[in-house]
């Protein structure tokens, strides 16, 4: 996987946005449908906050969500481009607060001062030795209550596969990642990393990991993804962990875009 400059040198170009973000919520029939149908169910509980931190907003593809369900929305790139995207579109909201962040430490953010973070479908790039700084900074900045959702890589529990599909010749790696028979390199996940060993980095840096979901993101059964949910040791929302294999992550998306897409959104229906 390529490293923080790499990340930072893809999305910090204009041709890395052909569609400001939606362009990856696809299988969904848009990013409303996405949000309200996937993302906001598992996160109803936590929100409205009063300080939500958003780690690789990109260009405000969740922001224009949670801006709507806090007092205060800090968002932190790595991708200066991003951050002045997201400018730009919220100009008109008073809440936002933007940064450019350097990939692994959050100086910006105070001690104890965030209700609730999160991040989906950008740390699943980030290696084991970027998310395990990251853990550090969100058991010194989340409040005693707060919690976080994050979107991280699974692909390391599938190392060896992974070195396979690689040597595979792209076109029949291709087919054979369509049929489920290898792991999806062509994700960008990164390799380094897995659901369990950020719960245990975050474990010892005074998180609790209380829920962790594995997630078959595209094809097949490999549970390339994990959405781990993170609380202070203490905290009101801490219990003991529930771990979930969700291997049918891909027809929760379509059902979104059959059903909730063509009945409840205008736009994706228009697009449709």
């Amino acid at each position: 996987m390529p490293g923080l400059d790499d990340i930072r040198a893809t999305w910090d170009a204009e041709a890395g946005w052909s569609a400001a973000g939606d362009e990856w919520s696809g299988p969904w029939g848009g990013t409303e449908p996405l949000w309200w149908s996937s993302l906001l169910p598992r996160i109803h509980a936590f929100l409205p906050a009063a300080t939500v931190l958003e780690l690789g907003p990109g260009q405000g593809r969740w922001s224009q969500y949670l801006k709507d369900r806090c007092e205060e929305l800090v968002l932190v790139d790595v991708a200066e481009h991003a951050i002045d995207a997201c400018r730009r579109r919220f100009a008109g909201a008073a809440n936002v607060a933007y940064h450019v962040g350097g990939g692994t430490s959050l100086p910006m953010i105070a001690d104890r001062s965030i209700d609730f973070a999160f991040s989906f479908d950008s740390l699943v790039h980030a290696e084991a030795d970027v998310l395990g700084a990251y853990a550090g900074e969100l058991a010194r900045t989340l409040a005693p209550g707060g919690v976080a959702f994050l979107h991280v890589s699974n692909m390391g529990a599938y190392a060896r596969g992974a070195a396979l599909a690689r040597r595979v010749p792209e076109r029949l790696r291709r087919r054979l990642t369509m049929h489920g028979a290898l792991p999806n390199v062509f994700a960008w996940r990164a390799d380094s990393t897995t659901g369990e060993g950020f719960a245990a980095a975050c474990e010892r840096a005074g998180l609790r990991c209380v829920a962790l979901e594995l997630i078959a993101w595209h094809y097949g059964r490999h549970l390339t993804d994990a959405i781990v949910l993170l609380t202070p040791a203490g905290s009101r929302w801490e219990r003991p962990r529930r771990v979930a294999q969700n291997r049918f992550w891909r027809h929760e998306a379509a059902r979104a875009a059959s059903h909730y897409a063509l009945s409840s959104f205008p736009r994706a229906r228009r697009e449709g």
